[in-house]
């Protein structure tokens, strides 16, 4: 029962998961649910402690960000009597949280938080890993025709169909850079 009330808090922290700026950041105010304060009582620890929150840690979203992300994640067209645009925390900023929110929850939340982000990177890190082996095995079938003789045309011509496939495959574009806002796919 309890793992499956992880894997329930695991798949809603990764959906509150969204890339901005070229970041996996979560908003002020998800954070703020999660750990179960006001996001006036996240923000003003935050601002009590600035300088454990440098820009690479934190940083407040613009107007535009702010819009393409309200539409994604179909909010309404007010702030939602925010009065201040929402603030957007790297995986740093998250865990740098926990020192200034030192509540069991924070603590709790956090490391939930913490697995999601090293998940983010371990898939990322498995297809920097498939495109490096694909394009070595097309260097080897590159190298391999370039020393054959002519006498194996047959042979030459399907490793060119085999390099050509492998060309295909590295010029796909790729699927998991989503535009500002979008949310994380979910495994199912």
């Amino acid at each position: 029962m309890k793992s499956e009330k992880m894997k329930n808090q695991l798949s809603t922290i990764q959906s509150l998961i969204y890339e901005i700026r070229n970041h996996k950041v979560m908003l002020d105010s998800d954070l703020a649910k999660l750990y179960e304060v006001e996001v006036k009582v996240l923000n003003q620890a935050v601002k009590r402690n600035i300088n454990r929150f440098p820009i690479d840690f934190m940083f407040q979203l613009s107007d535009n960000e702010w819009d393409s992300l309200r539409s994604q994640i179909v909010t309404s067209n007010s702030k939602g009597g925010r009065r201040y645009l929402p603030y957007a925390f790297t995986e740093q900023g998250v865990s740098m949280l926990s020192s200034v929110l030192n509540s069991d929850k924070a603590i709790e939340i956090n490391i939930a938080i913490m697995r999601i982000f090293v998940k983010i990177r371990q898939i990322a890190s498995q297809e920097t890993s498939k495109i490096d082996e694909i394009k070595e095995l097309r260097q080897i079938l590159l190298l391999h025709i370039n020393h054959t003789d002519k006498c194996f045309g047959e042979h030459n011509k399907k490793i060119n169909q085999i390099i050509e496939v492998l060309n295909n495959l590295l010029e796909q574009p790729k699927q998991d850079k989503d535009p500002i806002g979008y949310k994380l796919q979910k495994n199912k």
